[in-house]
Formats: structure tokens, sequence, C-alpha cells
């Protein structure tokens, strides 16, 4: 995989987020996937992933703008950069209560890339922020 390829595969991840499209999201990850989301556990799987997936789809409405991604050269890692605008739609255990509060959130991820799908995907956004833009 080039780093061209790298970078056209985490564009078509995001372009299926922000369609709404957990499958078209599952389609571009490993069977194996590793997800790690900031200061939260890891999980294993497609299976995981694709519950961590609906769980989102039902708890926030977001869209990414601004988005711009990095890969090394060989294409087995990348990077990206984004803008979150969400909705938060309903609570989420041990986060404020969600009333539809709106946000915006600088946020990045970091991928290894295996076999032309994504085998990890690490998310990372300040929380606090996050906890402050829907408690105002």
């Amino acid at each position: 995989m080039t780093r061209q390829d790298a970078i056209d595969l985490i564009h078509r991840y995001y372009a299926a987020f922000n369609a709404a499209d957990p499958q078209g999201m599952l389609d571009l990850v490993s069977d194996q996937v590793e997800h790690r989301v900031n200061e939260g556990g890891i999980r294993r799987g497609k299976a995981l992933f694709a519950e961590f997936c609906a769980h989102m789809g039902v708890s926030y409405r977001e869209e990414l703008t601004d988005i711009v991604v990095f890969a090394t050269d060989d294409g087995r890692r990348a990077a990206a950069e984004f803008v979150v605008h969400g909705e938060y739609l309903q609570t989420d255990p041990g986060l404020p209560e969600a009333r539809g509060q709106r946000y915006v959130l600088p946020a990045g991820a970091f991928f290894d890339i295996e076999g032309g799908r994504i085998a990890r995907v690490t998310t990372f956004y300040n929380l606090a922020d996050w906890v402050a833009q829907v408690s105002a």
C-alpha cells in the first residue's frame, strides 16, 4: 500500500462516518481491528467495533470537518486531524445528562493499516473540553 492509498482509505473511513454509515466504516477495518478511544478501554475485533458504532449512532450525531490526513511513505501508518461538530442525544453512563447540547471539539486519530484495511484506530480529544461544553 502506498502513502496515497492509506490517505484515501482514511478519507473513505471518515466519509462513511459523516454519512452515518457504520457498515461502510466496518467494511474498511480488519476483522481483528483494535479500537482505542480517548480515556477508555481497548476494543478488539470487528464485533465490538460494530457495537461501539451502534452506540455512538444513538447517543451522538456528529460530523467531522477540516479533515487532514497524513501517512507514512509505506502506507502502514496514518494520522488524521479534524473538528467534531456534534449533538449529544442520549445520556452516556458516567457523563453529563444529554439534552441535545451541541459541541465543537478538535480531535485526532492514529491508524495502523494492514492488508489494505484499518487494523488499529486510536482517537484523541479533550474530554474536559467536551464535558464543559455539554454542561454549560
